[in-house]
């Protein structure tokens, strides 16, 4: 028998922490990177990433400041999406504009509502996301949420 998506994303979280849902939402898409970051002061922290390529996270994925990442806008518009950012009229001016082609990104919330950190995909090269890998991500930040730690 075949379980849901959402089934087998809770099933991941629950048998494998963290790493293991991050695994389960990475290998649902093409996606190189599948990512979790927490907002502290100015700065996005990694506390999760799984690479499809296998290698240790590179230096400049571990700290991103807030201003300078596409996180920035999962903040502001609640979830953002672009498959080919050098493309994308909303990152004029942006550093990483055509640097990170493809990112989507979900707000993580606390239990009052208020953001601390974001679940992401993202890529060096051109990548969409089906409305069903978006919504698996979205309810993925749900599941994420109690197994972060309260601080990072």
């Amino acid at each position: 028998m075949n379980m849901p998506p959402l089934q087998q994303l809770r099933l991941a979280f629950d048998q494998e922490g963290i790493d293991g849902g991050l695994r389960f939402l990475n290998a649902t898409t093409e996606h190189r990177y599948t990512a979790v970051y927490r907002l502290r002061d100015s700065l996005l922290k990694n506390v999760g990433l799984c690479d499809k390529a296998g290698e240790i996270r590179p230096e400049y994925l571990a700290e991103v400041p807030l201003e300078s990442s596409f996180c920035q806008f999962v903040l502001r518009d609640g979830v953002f999406l672009t498959s080919d950012s050098s493309t994308d009229d909303r990152l004029d001016g942006h550093p990483y504009k055509g640097v990170m082609m493809s990112y989507t990104g979900v707000p993580l919330q606390d239990e009052a509502g208020e953001f601390f950190g974001t679940l992401c995909h993202f890529d060096l090269v051109q990548r969409p996301l089906s409305p069903e890998n978006l919504e698996l991500l979205q309810q993925g930040a749900e599941l994420i949420r109690p197994l972060l730690p309260k601080t990072v």
